[in-house]
């Protein structure tokens, strides 16, 4: 087995991305020794690997602990699936390519050409697929009879949960009151949404800072800095 600065030397991930990996369930080291170092696999660096590709390919971390972890999951499967994906992007690469050479002669481009599209529906289509795990079916159980009027209420009772963070984002984000709010949050996903284990709500944490439209978002309900220090103190509650 290898330890976690091997397994960052020879990955090109570091120590610390690591260490987050593993404080949001994302890569479990195979064994923690009684000195608390970390040893990782074949197994593990295996899936470091597929997560890698994942990353390569726009998915958020949430996503990607979501679609490992589903039962469906069938890794030679998405391996061909991201070889298509990878064609499509050295396709869509060579066409920018072939547009700017283009514009360098002095000839107009065709627009065509920023057409990422196929690239952004062929990645839902492997999100729908591997990603039906029990808290997508559960979601879907909870909401589908929701009207639209409900569907908003439940948004602007979650968007409440972060102008909460928001008043409380000059504390430490291991303050009591933070690490309540975080408690209450998680409640408020389990209740309305699916079942929010402290696994999924380490990735979200980790997705209200990642992805730009949930951190907007949420700054937006609790005023710049919200997003972050909602993932501070998610990631301390989850430890």
């Amino acid at each position: 087995m290898k330890t976690v600065h091997e397994v960052s030397e020879i990955s090109g991930v570091s120590v610390r991305a690591l260490h987050h990996y593993d404080a949001i369930g994302l890569l479990k080291p195979t064994k923690v020794t009684e000195a608390g170092y970390r040893l990782y696999d074949e197994a593990a660096l295996c899936r470091l690997q597929t997560i890698l590709l994942f990353k390569e390919l726009g998915f958020s971390l949430s996503d990607i602990a979501l679609i490992l972890d589903s039962p469906q999951f069938d890794r030679n499967a998405a391996l061909a699936e991201h070889v298509a994906m990878l064609k499509l992007q050295r396709a869509h690469v060579d066409g920018l390519i072939a547009q700017a050479q283009k514009m360098m002669r002095g000839e107009r481009a065709d627009f065509a050409a920023f057409d990422n599209s196929n690239m952004e529906k062929y990645a839902e289509e492997v999100k729908a697929k591997w990603g039906k795990t029990d808290a997508y079916r559960e979601s879907l159980e909870k909401t589908k009879n929701q009207t639209e009027a409900d569907k908003k209420s439940m948004a602007d009772g979650l968007m409440a949960q972060f102008v909460q963070f928001g008043a409380l984002k000059d504390l430490s984000p291991a303050s009591v009151q933070a690490q309540e709010a975080v408690k209450a949050l998680q409640t408020y996903i389990t209740d309305h949404f699916y079942t929010c284990t402290k696994e999924i709500l380490a990735c979200l944490g980790e997705t209200y800072v990642a992805d730009e439209r949930f951190r907007a978002n949420i700054d937006t309900a609790g005023g710049e800095g919200t997003a972050a220090f909602v993932a501070k103190a998610i990631q301390t509650y989850c430890k």
